[in-house]
């Protein structure tokens, strides 16, 4: 891994800072200056002095102590401008060989994101310190590098400088951001002899760095040791358990936090709300809730907008949502993404374009992210002309590339039944993934192109491109739908053998069900039934009874009814399906029973509706 960059970027920089710092006197008092002083901003750049300084001539007034106050000025408040332009002085008074100077001067441009500069300088300084060191590595974890951080913690270590806490904790984001367990692990363990492991910060960022690696058990092992926690410590954890998918330990330790006289912020209730995803966590999600109005957060931007997200993936009512929706106060980008996903994601396909209407006319730009939901949302309601023009739209605002946005469309084309369309812009994309993939599949699966969709199965396993449970499905109904048994089992056999890919589930064997059934091998499907690793489901037992329905066996109908009743004793479809197969029997007496012992039951059928 290389670490060097050309000399023409900082060469040309400070050229340009060197034409431009004869005028800083001037502009520093200029009223339109972008970084005016400002007493209540502890991160804004000190004019005042730096115009002093300026007017009375820098080398009589200006001390290293000075300009390292002025360039940690320029550092926390991103004035790259200004910084280059005291790098200009500090060399013109020769203070570039003052390790002091030069580590301030390494920190600012890192945390300007000019990491190439700060690099350079790095490697012509003649002495460093652990600040300098430090500064670097929080440079390349700001602008996203961190094997390039994760390097230079090891170079550090290798020449002897020992590493601070703030060290150990950097390094254990970059661990964190590349999910490098191990290597975290062994930091872990360098913390441990050097003593780290009782520092607030390298706890936290041990807590963190062990839940995005999937380890949250550990992370909770280093969570228990910890005896000072804050705040942030308590958040990183219930954030921990949010990312990994244990939303009732994360309310266990909300309440635990609360018991402990730490007072929770919205990040930790963000965190929180996160873990909430299915429908049985509607409950749990509106106790929150209630918390959030307690503690007086509910006017928070960033809470609002993730309340509407949470009650729509916990499936809501409609009058749930439009009650959260209108506590939303600002109205920007991410919170139209979040009100017209929450409609999609409630099958109010209709809303959600009045919304996405709503906020063309307000004048926010649609992203990938909107047109995502909105393609889904025609998808739900087979709007394909809207679909349409949200296509030509996407070629006008320049996301035509993106491969969210193709797949989106992809899905959309499909679920309208528009299979030709799908394929087109299938075949338009430069890169597919898997939900490209999946998205053809399941198009041509649930419109009955079973030919078609083995034929993108078989195309598909030429590529890179590993099918997950989500493709296996979708090819085995599609074999289930055109009557292709041979290839489905095959199939089937082939996602059982498969170490990449997980066991299968109760749908993947309703669908083997199915394909014996439509084919009329009604006693070989029971017996896949009884033979089955898993516990059967309700579908397993309602595709068969279908299957009994179309081929009039009421024999293996009654026992298939018997264990879904069991299963299902409210489920109407059950009894309607029993009851079709008695009839078409001519057991006629026993078909009026099994709907009065429904009616007796209490269980009413559904009345259907169509669109048309």
């Amino acid at each position: 891994m290389s670490l060097r960059f050309p000399t023409f970027y900082l060469r040309c920089t400070l050229e340009y800072a060197a034409k431009s710092a004869n005028h800083l006197s001037s502009r520093a008092h200029h009223p339109l200056y972008p970084l005016q002083n400002n007493d209540n901003n502890s991160n804004s750049v000190d004019l005042k002095l730096l115009a002093q300084l300026q007017q009375h001539g820098f080398s009589s007034h200006t001390t290293p102590y000075l300009l390292n106050k002025l360039m940690s000025s320029c550092a926390k408040s991103s004035s790259l401008y200004i910084g280059i332009q005291l790098h200009s002085t500090v060399i013109k008074m020769g203070f570039q060989s003052n390790m002091y100077i030069s580590s301030a001067l390494v920190d600012m441009y890192s945390k300007c994101g000019q990491t190439p500069c700060a690099h350079l300088l790095f490697d012509e300084m003649p002495q460093r310190n652990v600040v300098t060191w430090n500064s670097l590595i929080s440079g390349y974890l700001h602008t996203q590098y961190p094997e390039f951080s994760i390097e230079l913690f090891m170079q550090m270590l290798e020449i002897g400088i020992a590493p601070t806490p703030f060290s150990v904790s950097a390094v254990l984001v970059g661990c964190a951001q590349l999910e490098a367990g191990e290597l975290g692990a062994q930091v872990h363990s360098l913390s441990l002899k050097a003593g780290f492991c009782f520092n607030v910060v390298v706890g936290t960022s041990l807590i963190d760095m062990y839940s995005k690696c999937s380890n949250v058990n550990n992370s909770r092992r280093v969570f228990d040791h910890m005896f000072d926690k804050n705040v942030v410590t308590w958040t990183s954890m219930v954030t921990g358990y949010a990312q990994n998918d244990k939303p009732y330990e994360a309310m266990i330790l909300v309440r635990e936090m609360l018991r402990s006289g730490i007072r929770s912020n919205y990040v930790t209730y963000n965190s929180l709300l996160s873990s909430f995803c299915y429908s049985n966590d509607l409950d749990h999600c509106k106790q929150m809730h209630c918390r959030i109005i307690q503690e007086g957060l509910e006017s928070n931007a960033y809470l609002a907008v993730t309340l509407v997200t949470i009650y729509s993936a916990c499936s809501s009512s409609l009058k749930e949502f439009y009650r959260i929706c209108s506590g939303l106060t600002v109205w920007d980008q991410i919170s139209w993404n979040a009100v017209i996903a929450g409609f999609t994601n409630l099958g109010n396909g209709e809303e959600a374009f009045i919304y996405f209407s709503k906020m063309r006319r307000a004048g926010i730009d649609a992203d990938f992210f909107t047109f995502a939901s909105i393609l889904k949302a025609m998808g739900v309601i087979s709007a394909h002309e809207q679909g349409k023009q949200t296509h030509a739209l996407i070629f006008k605002t320049g996301y035509a590339s993106n491969v969210c946005t193709q797949n989106s469309l992809v899905s959309m084309y499909a679920r309208c039944g528009k299979i030709d369309e799908a394929k087109r812009v299938f075949s338009s994309m430069g890169e597919h993934d898997l939900i490209s993939w999946n998205s053809v599949l399941s198009g041509c699966a649930h419109h009955g192109f079973g030919k078609e969709a083995v034929e993108m199965f078989e195309q598909m396993r030429r590529t890179a491109v590993k099918p997950d449970l989500t493709t296996f499905l979708a090819v085995l109904s599609a074999c289930s739908h055109v009557g292709l048994l041979d290839k489905g089992l095959e199939y089937f056999d082939l996602m059982r053998n498969d170490e990449s890919v997980q066991p299968p589930r109760v749908e993947h064997y309703a669908c083997i069900v199915d394909l014996y059934g439509r084919a009329g091998y009604l006693y070989e499907a029971e017996a896949f039934i009884n033979s089955m690793p898993i516990e059967p489901g309700p579908s397993v037992f309602k595709a068969l009874l279908s299957a009994c329905q179309v081929h009039g066996n009421q024999e293996i109908a009654v026992r298939c009814a018997r264990k879904l009743v069991k299963l299902c004793p409210s489920d109407p479809a059950t009894y309607v399906l029993l009851s079709n197969v008695l009839a078409i029997g001519g057991y006629w007496n026993d078909a009026a029973g099994v709907r009065e012992d429904m009616y007796d039951r209490g269980v009413m059928k559904n009345p259907g509706y169509s669109w048309v």
